[in-house]
């Protein structure tokens, strides 16, 4: 047996390690490696050891290599920790954090070589332990070394809806939002997945740098269980900026709810499991203010909210402005401000015109059931106006084709 060799970087090549009385011996190749040999100058971080003078009568003695750089400069946040054999297999590999959590892998081709099931934290600390066995000898060897560290604007982090375990409608966008701009959309649609039981197709669409969802082509179906993968720690998201950590959501689709508004006829139907379980007379957006025609989902829900033009535009002096305190039972349905609600200034008008500012109004009893039947994620389907939904207005997912909404993939 030899003593312990240390471990030395170069970017010549994949070099061997090897044992008692080998020859390091630079190989072609790209990757940088670990090498070691008896009396070698060593770099900083790591030591290893060759073992079994007697190799069997000339056998190639084992070799380890790695994909880490040289020297003592941090490792790139994006790389995936790799181990190769060379003329044996790995018995043991082992990449630590300094705080002891083990970065899972998996060996390849038989124990030939090895790859880190994930990248590498910025600002952190491994440890690396590789033992190799083969018909030269055994050889084993330990390394650490540390990242780049990062800062907050240099990551982004990815919020998702639904939340976890929450029981949503059956027109749920999966969404996806990013604190800081994605612009290599293809790499980062391709760490993410959306999987049900049972399986619904379906596509991601980019709204912008920031914003990706995901829907399936028809409605979910009731009963569904859907998990969410972002699998985006360190993954680069483009202009440097990488993913902050990895996420992981799963949620599940309730009843089936359907309201069916028609400004035309002044009514509003409630479905539940395709059954209707109410229908009530409304108000909508008078003309200038038309409720726009489409599939909207609800988004938010209110037991009670103050509602003020301002924020859509309408300034105080203006005869459309509004300011009303403690609206009952409200359903966000769009970003520019439509709602379901109790509209008891309204009740004249109900059922017979259209005289809100956009928003559905009806009396507080049939809100209130509307409130307690519906959660977010249930969907709302207007006609008879001729201002229409777009897809960026709220969850307007559903305002187009399976087709068309698939033109928004980046893949």
């Amino acid at each position: 047996m030899t003593g312990p060799a240390r471990w030395r970087f170069t970017r010549r090549g994949l070099v061997r390690i090897v044992g008692a009385g080998g020859v390091a011996a630079a190989l072609g190749g790209a990757v940088a490696a670990c090498s070691g040999d008896e009396g070698g100058t060593g770099g900083a971080g790591g030591t290893g050891s060759g073992g079994g003078g007697a190799n069997g009568g000339g056998a190639e003695p084992v070799a380890i290599v790695t994909n880490l750089p040289d020297g003592d400069d941090p490792v790139a946040v994006d790389t995936q920790v790799q181990v190769e054999a060379q003329n044996g297999t790995l018995t043991t590999v082992s990449l630590v954090t300094a705080d002891g959590a083990e970065v899972a892998g998996d060996l390849r081709e038989g124990g030939v070589s090895w790859a880190a099931g994930s990248l590498l934290d910025p600002g952190a600390t491994y440890t690396l332990t590789v033992q190799a066995t083969g018909d030269g000898g055994d050889t084993s060897a330990e390394m650490t070394f540390a990242t780049v560290d990062l800062g907050l604007d240099e990551l982004t982090y990815p919020s998702i809806a639904p939340l976890a375990d929450e029981e949503v409608g059956v027109g749920m966008p999966v969404v996806v939002r990013f604190d800081v701009a994605v612009t290599d959309h293809a790499t980062y649609e391709q760490h993410m997945r959306v999987t049900s039981e049972p399986a619904q197709e379906g596509s991601w669409h980019w709204f912008d740098d920031h914003e990706v969802r995901w829907r399936p082509r028809e409605y979910w179906q009731p009963g569904t269980s859907v998990t969410v993968d972002v699998d985006v720690k360190s993954l680069p998201a483009g202009g440097g900026i990488y993913g902050q950590e990895s996420r992981r959501v799963a949620f599940t689709v309730g009843r089936s709810v359907i309201h069916r508004v028609d400004a035309t006829t002044h009514t509003m139907t409630s479905e539940i499991d395709g059954a209707t379980a109410r229908t009530m007379p409304i108000s909508a957006g008078k003309p200038g203010f038309e409720t726009r025609s489409g599939i909207k989902v609800i988004m938010e829900k209110f037991r009670e909210k103050t509602m003020d033009a301002a924020t859509t535009g309408i300034e105080p002096g203006d005869p459309d402005y509004y300011n009303i305190a403690d609206v009952q039972y409200a359903l966000r349905v769009t970003t520019s401000g439509e709602f379901l609600h109790a509209a008891p200034w309204s009740s004249g008008s109900q059922g017979v015109a259209n005289v809100s500012h956009g928003c559905v109004g009806m009396a507080t009893d049939d809100a209130r059931w509307v409130f307690e039947n519906s959660r977010r994620g249930d969907v709302v389907e207007v006609t008879g106006t001729d201002r229409q939904m777009t897809l960026e207005n709220g969850w307007g997912d559903w305002n187009a084709t399976p087709e068309a909404y698939a033109e928004g993939s980046a893949l």
